[in-house]
């Protein structure tokens, strides 16, 4: 497919060309395009930039954004609009915009390619004096609602495929998996900054069979987070060799009233994050969270390398749905910084069960610590802090086997 337009100095297009969206081209491409094939968006000389409001993906179609290719998000709010005018204002209601890539009970597709996707959360709207990073942050006030699309809303469809791609900017969250069945992210770089709020690496939310690997997230929010809520439960995810920077870490809720239960991460650094391993929920959205492992985990720099949350933000008026985060393990785990563990759990009857194996603080004497109602089993390997506080009871015995080096795991963020 041939290309809209230039790019202005790598970031953005031409005033000239933000008045000629290229979303039906595109659209009418993925509808007539065969299952099994792909919509290739292209670069031509100069021209390496498309501009489009929401796109809708089919069955068995991939859209394929090739190298040196970019694909911009409309700043028009009027091309996201759920109901007229719902998009780009601050309610207390939220949910006004649709997503720029969306996927509803779409099997077997996939975005791909070594493009990039590019929300521009950063600009100024078509008609307005903000940016959708700034409406977000007029939500803060009052515990309202901004309306900005998410990058990507993917919606029960099966084995659904991100492979290389560079999402960058997005208004909302990159990517939401909801309540599908196999889901791959293999190779994807998300790069949007740290003060971009509710800026999501990766959601699954009520989704089963999930991998992510082998991808590069830095981001306003959490980097992954997993989350139930009343769709139903989350399992069997895989969150493997793979690199966190700024964000809010390997995140865990806070909807979890669905339950979420076989997770492993597996080789994973965290450098610079707000947060490192999080479980998060309360007692408005809380559930059972279980069958939890986290292995080869690499943390710097960051202000809260354990967080275990039971009394995250409360929403809602619900307050019988009640966290209870059991069963989980951490090993071969090394954190070089200051900082603070938390290990929260809700009362004497929900405590928090976890497991410390090879856990080792570079710098322990500038680590502080929360506990209270949590079982916690010490060892084999080693564990240089012991946990104490209210209503906490700690079985076995570190032993002395040789920590966690981190040798060559924090690597640099790739550059597109």
């Amino acid at each position: 497919m041939a290309v809209l337009a230039g790019v202005t100095n790598n970031s953005t297009l031409a005033e000239a060309d933000e008045q000629s969206p290229d979303t039906a081209r595109i659209q009418q491409a993925l509808d007539v395009c065969p299952a099994g094939r792909a919509v290739e968006l292209k670069a031509g000389g100069a021209h390496n930039a498309f501009l489009s409001g929401p796109l809708h993906l089919r069955s068995g179609v991939t859209l394929l954004v090739d190298a040196n290719t970019i694909l911009f998000a409309s700043r028009n709010p009027r091309d996201y609009d759920v109901t007229p005018g719902a998009c780009g204002i601050v309610d207390r209601n939220g949910h006004g915009c649709s997503a720029l890539i969306n996927a509803d009970h779409v099997a077997n597709a996939s975005v791909m390619g070594n493009g990039m996707i590019d929300g521009r959360g950063w600009a100024k709207l078509v008609g307005q004096k903000e940016s959708w990073w700034e409406l977000a942050e007029d939500a803060r006030t009052g515990n309202r609602s901004q309306n900005c699309p998410r990058l990507f809303q993917i919606i029960d469809s099966d084995n659904f495929t991100l492979y290389l791609i560079t999402l960058k900017n997005a208004a909302n969250f990159h990517v939401a998996y909801t309540g599908g069945t196999g889901f791959t992210a293999w190779g994807v770089v998300i790069d949007t900054p740290k003060n971009a709020r509710n800026t999501d690496g990766i959601d699954p939310i009520s989704a089963q069979d999930v991998t992510i690997t082998h991808s590069y997230i830095h981001a306003g929010d959490d980097n992954v987070a997993i989350k139930a809520g009343d769709a139903g439960p989350s399992s069997h995810i895989t969150v493997s060799h793979n690199h966190f920077y700024t964000g809010h870490g390997m995140s865990i809720g806070s909807e979890t009233n669905g339950g979420v239960s076989a997770v492993r991460v597996a080789d994973l650094s965290i450098d610079g994050a707000d947060n490192g391993i999080r479980i998060k929920s309360n007692v408005s959205r809380g559930g059972l969270v279980r069958d939890i492992d986290y292995s080869d985990i690499c943390i710097r720099g960051t202000k809260n390398p354990i967080l275990m949350d039971t009394h995250y933000s409360f929403f809602g008026d619900v307050r019988d749905r009640l966290p209870v985060f059991t069963d989980i393990s951490l090993r071969d785990v090394r954190i070089d910084g200051a900082g603070k563990l938390t290990l929260e759990g809700l009362d004497p009857a929900h405590r928090l069960g976890i497991l410390f194996d090879n856990v080792v603080l570079e710098e322990p004497s500038q680590m502080k610590m929360q506990a209270n109602h949590a079982v916690i089993h010490l060892g084999p390997g080693p564990v240089n802090f012991r946990p104490s506080g209210d209503d906490i009871a700690v079985t076995g015995e570190a032993g002395s086997a040789k920590p966690n080096a981190c040798q060559d795991k924090f690597a640099p963020m790739p550059v597109k």
